[in-house]
């Protein structure tokens, strides 16, 4: 070992070798690049990666390009919002992944890498089963694989974020979760603009066996990486093999639930929570069809809405993420909400202007840049709601509730248009209009209930 010739080894001197001062400025850096080398990180980035590939395919753009140009009704493509449950309610069998053990031949991986070995090829036959499928001539066939692939996906999410808790130490959590948003990130731009630039080429089938073919370095990074320690008594989380399934589901679900109904002023968040991104709900899931008529390729919509749209959501993010710094988290969300609100009144002018390429280009970095920053706010807003007693449940469900109403207005979103006989500008009009209730209830809370007192409630509730 290159330790046994440091200064002090060979007389036994136990005093620490003297350090330059370029040495000491040094040494957190070359800790920090060991620590980013170590192979855990680079399993958790090919694990993002693997988790990031279906969403488009099932529950984004991909399918709704795909049935869009199958010729299908908004209705139907409105519909498709609801594949996306699967990850609204991945906390209702995420305890099972923890109770019961993978198959016998697979238990010298472990429980974590044991489910995943399991789940990962049942997901990618589902991405290669959904290509083979014709939505022109059978969309339920269609619908119901990419449920199959929602309801995988989601499971997979599940073991994830649990092997990439337990196999980190509390000071490496924050490197591994950027390992994992990178990847998720990466992920997004090939299944999704990847897989949209080359159905000319290879058509939708071959796409979608591309897309499924990507979840192999989900697979390999399974087989490459190790299992977490197993705590002492036997079980990965703890002593989760000696409660009962009811006590299991009452801590995950029933107890965060009534601490927060504790609260003042409980029902009004919620109502904002589920709320605050309803019209951005009901625009994005008619982008495509509305892309689509207006004459914009496939092509074109993967560069612009995804590739670009991408590094606006990130940098609108990063902007959200200094102005809740500046000036806090309450103001934060009424102006980066109001924000958000506006600016599906691009797509209204989009709507005007007809196939202008410059214009998509402002309405897909105005929305995304909007949207990134109105995240930011949200979610610090949802993690200063959070009980530290109930911190990872409570913020799942709380993120959940936020999800479930908007994949319902997404899939009435194509019957609005279709059977009311709107035209494209006046449906983003209703789309912006439906944004108001949120910031009003955001404004009557805000005035109510500081995002300061709000904090030191969820801090210390009232018993």
């Amino acid at each position: 070992m290159r330790d046994s010739a440091a200064p002090g080894a060979a007389t036994g001197d136990s005093r620490p070798a003297p350090t330059s001062p370029a040495a000491a400025v040094a040494a957190p850096r070359q800790a920090r690049w060991r620590l980013l080398a170590d192979r855990r990180f680079l399993v958790l980035l090919a694990l993002g990666f693997s988790a990031g590939v279906p969403l488009p395919l099932v529950a984004g753009t991909v399918l709704r390009q795909w049935f869009t140009e199958a010729g299908l009704s908004l209705t139907e493509i409105g519909l498709t919002a609801l594949i996306g449950w699967s990850y609204s309610f991945k906390f209702v069998w995420s305890p099972l992944l923890d109770e019961v053990r993978p198959p016998s031949f697979l238990a010298r991986l472990g429980r974590r890498r044991g489910w995943l070995a399991l789940i990962q090829p049942a997901l990618a036959a589902a991405i290669l089963a959904t290509g083979l499928t014709d939505p022109a001539a059978a969309p339920l066939a269609t619908a119901a694989c990419a449920v199959a692939v929602a309801f995988l996906s989601a499971s997979q999410d599940i073991a994830v974020d649990a092997y990439r808790i337990e196999i980190l130490e509390e000071r490496e959590q924050g490197y591994g979760l950027a390992c994992y948003i990178w990847g998720y990130r990466g992920a997004l731009l090939a299944s999704g603009a990847g897989t949209l630039l080359l159905v000319a080429q290879i058509g939708w089938a071959g796409a979608y066996a591309y897309a499924a073919a990507l979840i192999g370095v989900g697979f390999l990074a399974v087989l490459m990486g190790r299992e977490p320690a197993i705590p002492a008594g036997g079980v990965v989380t703890g002593a989760t093999a000696t409660i009962s399934w009811r006590a299991r589901l009452s801590a995950a679900v029933i107890e965060p639930f009534a601490d927060f109904m504790r609260r003042p002023h409980w029902l009004a968040i919620l109502l904002f929570v589920g709320l605050y991104k309803l019209g951005e709900a009901m625009a994005g899931t008619m982008t495509i069809p509305f892309y689509r008529q207006l004459g914009f390729t496939r092509e074109e919509v993967a560069a612009v809405g995804s590739v670009f749209g991408l590094f606006a959501l990130l940098g609108g993010a990063l902007a959200g993420g200094w102005v809740v710094a500046r000036i806090g988290v309450g103001r934060a969300l009424v102006l980066t909400g109001l924000g958000q609100m506006l600016s599906n009144l691009m797509y209204v002018a989009l709507a005007h202007a007809g196939h202008d390429v410059a214009m998509l280009w402002a309405q897909v970095g105005v929305e995304n840049f909007t949207d990134g920053m109105a995240d930011a706010a949200f979610v610090a807003y949802l993690s200063g709601l959070t009980n530290r007693a109930f911190t990872a449940t409570q913020y799942a469900l709380l993120s959940s509730l936020a999800t479930i109403p908007l994949r319902t207005a997404g899939a009435a979103s194509g019957w609005m248009v279709e059977r009311l006989g709107l035209a494209w500008a006046d449906f983003f009009l209703i789309t912006t209009a439906a944004a108001l209730p949120a910031m009003a209830i955001m404004l009557w809370l805000l005035t109510r209930l500081p995002v300061a007192e709000a904090t030191r409630a969820c801090r210390h509730p009232s018993r």
